[in-house]
């Protein structure tokens, strides 16, 4: 591990019942960088998520955040440390409406901190609905609300799982403009999407997973080269 990660995943395993997803996966993300995980479905990067977020526990490895180590910790715990996750899912309050989303998880930081205002600032779509229940929203309404809810919880990590996951093209490519803008504002983010080409613009590393372990790492101008695995990895 060194000094410098702010997340440091090493050699994970992690099973539902009998049955084992994760066998020994490690990786690591560093203030200030993005970092993606990636894969076809079903092979470990949702699980991975849960296990970093103490929703499923894992059986063996280390995970920690910010030198601590959280691997026993529960999930309100992890996000307590400065966790925010944006599920697959999204997994809005569907009887709450799009501010009373935002508030509700909300945490104060610092006197730059993520306020309502600085969230409608990033997605104004989200201002103009801040009224409308969030079952009313449309798809990529309700992802923009996830980010915006995870990031009222001003983490020092965000983690989006399926980011842009069954979203129409100009929606994904707002989400993509949000990401360079957090980015560039010194935001860590781990995020777990299948648009190679986004993500080598976004992105300053990637992990590819295959069966539950990392079988590939690299730079986004490495993995940009890398046809014969974009294809062997990711059916690209």
């Amino acid at each position: 591990m060194s000094d410098a990660d702010l997340l440091h995943v090493a050699d994970v395993e992690t099973c539902y019942g009998l049955s084992q997803v994760l066998f020994g996966i490690s990786f690591s993300v560093k203030p200030a960088e993005v970092v993606t995980l990636m894969g076809r479905n079903g092979m470990g990067k949702t699980t991975t998520v849960r296990s970093i977020m103490g929703l499923t526990r894992a059986r063996a490895g280390a995970i920690r955040f910010g030198g601590e180590e959280i691997r026993d910790y529960p999930s309100y715990r992890v996000a307590q440390l400065g966790i925010g996750l944006v599920p697959e899912g999204r997994q809005i309050f569907s009887n709450l409406t799009v501010r009373e989303n935002l508030v509700a998880t909300a945490r104060a930081g610092n006197s730059d901190g993520w306020t309502l205002e600085k969230v409608y600032g990033l997605f104004p779509r989200l201002a103009e609905r801040a009224g409308s229940m969030g079952n009313l929203l449309s798809g990529g309404e309700q992802q923009m609300l996830a980010i915006g809810r995870a990031l009222m919880t001003n983490p020092r990590l965000l983690i989006l799982d399926e980011a842009t996951e069954g979203l129409a093209p100009l929606i994904r490519a707002e989400i993509w403009r949000c990401l360079a803008q957090l980015k560039k504002a010194g935001q860590a983010i781990l995020v777990i999407d299948k648009n190679v080409e986004a993500l080598t613009k976004v992105a300053d590393r990637h992990y590819l997973i295959e069966r539950g372990r990392v079988v590939w790492t690299g730079s986004s101008p490495q993995l940009a080269a890398a046809a014969d695995i974009q294809h062997r990895y990711l059916g690209i």
